[in-house]
């Protein structure tokens, strides 16, 4: 055989990628549809959330509301196709779905409150705010420093709390004229669809867990059903293909104050975005720089700015479908557009919007519960990377999330302020957002001024310990190479005996805020503080030969990593 026929037994791999860009492998066909499949489900849940929120706050019917979901469906895949495939300047060329936002969705429910307000208002902030974004792309390296995960897990944290009201009322029935609103049957449908997802998402497979949603409210419609509570009478009316209507709530109208709460958002998305387009570059091992940032964000900032003219919202890369690309290996941004094509398809099929619309209020109010829970969790995952030590980073957290809750516990609390005011501060995303920047900025960045004692309100209380007396101990503290350390890693100090209640008398009435401070008022008079023992609290002795002695040693030590026994 001769090495040419040899060759051309061999089994090639059609354009393979290089070592450098792992995410231009391309796939058979039957695993492009596949792969892509299973990014379209692992999304869907959220993806219809937004249109069917937005849809109940604006009062629409179901059939209107099946008019956002297959929107919301159709412009997502042409994101997705954009940011994946991409153009000159447009899309990163990496494996992102794109698909709407849930960032927007507590401040266009804000706007729709407002006096006036419609869908058209906010599409035309939509419209606005985007343009903006798409211009401020290029610069955004320089603006993204003032939204550190201080702020980010601030903000998504927000957006989670802000929207328990809304699953609190789907649960109910979502109507609250209805003579059914709040009953046992609504409250128990949510509360089993709740069930299902959860146990699914513990005892199915992984397939199983990344469809829990989909499932639960699979199961929850068809118990719905045999209870009399859906309506599937408008499923399949109409065409059975028909593309998004162009301007199908009316003309764009632009709000200067629902324009400026909504550009708050953007700026969060596009956090969230060159987030994403970084977090999958490094889980795929290619390079990503500026520029490649830059035209992720265009991609997403154009596919917000046109979306609300065929009657979807806000569009951003969806964080779950990145760790879907970690879970399963598939680099290819082939597969992501391929699942981008599936939405396209889906939307342009009305049957799926009309379902997805007939799905029972309750049965999406326990769906709800776990959707919003699970983005107040995202947030919170993202503060547990913020350093509290040293700082006032607590301060911007609680602050800031309680101007969040503000309006959603008390919603006449901005009542008496101009229109304006309230239309940017009614939403709880748009203020934690704002003060949790405006609190960054004069923490954080502008430190001129700054006390170099912690506010009483993050400082941590100073703990002694007495070497006679270990009661004091707490779950967490270790006996570490002669000192003892809490569950944060740092030392509690021991105090001699004749000590003890001096240390603790000036503790509580304030001259003592910070445990360098104990070796003063610890050491024998005219004695350097330095010189105390080795536990660096004055605890050092000497026998009577005037050698340094050892401070005397718990009876029992815990081991590095275990916790501390209480002491008798």
């Amino acid at each position: 055989m001769s090495k040419k026929t040899s060759r051309d037994a061999q089994p090639r791999q059609a354009n393979p990628p290089s070592p450098e860009r792992p995410e231009d492998e391309r796939l058979p066909l039957g695993k492009l549809a596949t792969f892509g499949l299973q990014h379209v489900l692992t999304m869907y849940g959220g993806l219809i959330a937004v249109p069917l929120i937005v849809g109940g706050a604006a009062g629409l019917s179901a059939d209107r509301t099946a008019v956002l979901v297959t929107a919301s469906l159709f412009i997502g895949g042409l994101a997705t196709v954009l940011q994946s495939v991409g153009l000159p300047f447009l899309g990163s060329k990496l494996p992102l779905v794109q698909g709407v936002s849930f960032a927007s969705v507590a401040t266009m429910v804000a706007i729709l409150a407002g006096p006036g307000n419609d869908l058209s208002t906010v599409a035309g902030s939509i419209v606005a705010a985007s343009i903006l974004g798409f211009v401020v792309a290029p610069f955004f390296a320089r603006i993204i420093r003032f939204f550190p995960p201080v702020v980010t897990g601030v903000v998504i944290t927000a957006i989670g709390l802000t929207l328990v009201p809304v699953a609190a009322d789907w649960a109910m029935g979502g109507d609250s004229e209805s003579d059914d609103y709040g009953s046992l049957a609504n409250i128990g449908l949510a509360f089993l669809t709740l069930v299902i997802i959860l146990l699914l998402s513990k005892v199915g497979s992984a397939t199983l867990s990344r469809l829990s949603i989909l499932l639960g409210l699979v199961g929850g419609t068809l118990v719905g059903a045999l209870l009399g509570l859906t309506d599937f009478s408008e499923v399949g009316s109409g065409s059975p293909v028909a593309a998004p209507e162009f301007l199908a709530f009316g003309v764009p109208e632009f709000d200067i104050a629902s324009i400026i709460s909504m550009t708050i958002v953007i700026l969060v998305i596009k956090t969230e975005t060159a987030a994403d387009i970084i977090a999958v570059g490094e889980i795929i091992g290619t390079s990503v720089d500026r520029r490649r940032i830059a035209n992720g964000l265009r991609a997403d900032m154009l596919s917000s700015a046109a979306a609300p003219l065929f009657g979807s919202f806000t569009q951003s890369a969806f964080a779950q479908n990145v760790g879907l690309v970690a879970l399963t290996g598939v680099k290819s941004r082939f597969v992501v557009a391929s699942s981008g094509v599936i939405m396209i398809v889906l939307g342009l099929l009305p049957i799926f919007g009309q379902v997805i619309s007939a799905i029972p209020m309750p049965v999406l109010g326990g769906a709800g519960v776990v959707l919003f829970g699970t983005v107040t969790g995202s947030g919170i995952r993202n503060l547990r990377s913020v350093s509290y030590d040293g700082n006032m980073n607590l301060i911007i957290v609680s602050t800031s999330l309680a101007f969040a809750m503000i309006p959603v516990v008390k919603e006449d609390f901005y009542h008496h302020f101009p229109e304006w005011f309230q239309t940017i501060f009614h939403s709880g995303i748009s203020s934690a957002a704002i003060m949790a920047v405006l609190l960054n900025l004069l923490f954080n960045e502008l430190t001129a001024g700054n006390s170099r004692n912690p506010s009483v309100f993050a400082a941590k209380p100073v703990r002694v310990l007495s070497p006679s007396d270990l009661r004091d101990l707490r779950e967490g503290d270790v006996f570490v190479d002669g000192r003892f350390v809490d569950c944060d890693g740092e030392e509690v100090p021991l105090v001699p005996d004749d000590k003890l209640e001096e240390v603790r008398a000036k503790i509580e009435c304030g001259e003592i805020t910070d445990t360098s401070q104990i070796p003063e008022v610890v050491a024998p008079d005219g004695d350097d503080p330095s010189d105390a023992g080795p536990d660096g609290g004055g605890t050092g002795r000497t026998d009577e030969t005037g050698a340094a002695q050892e401070p005397p040693r718990p009876r029992r030590e815990p081991q590095v990593h275990g916790t501390a026994e209480r002491q008798d």
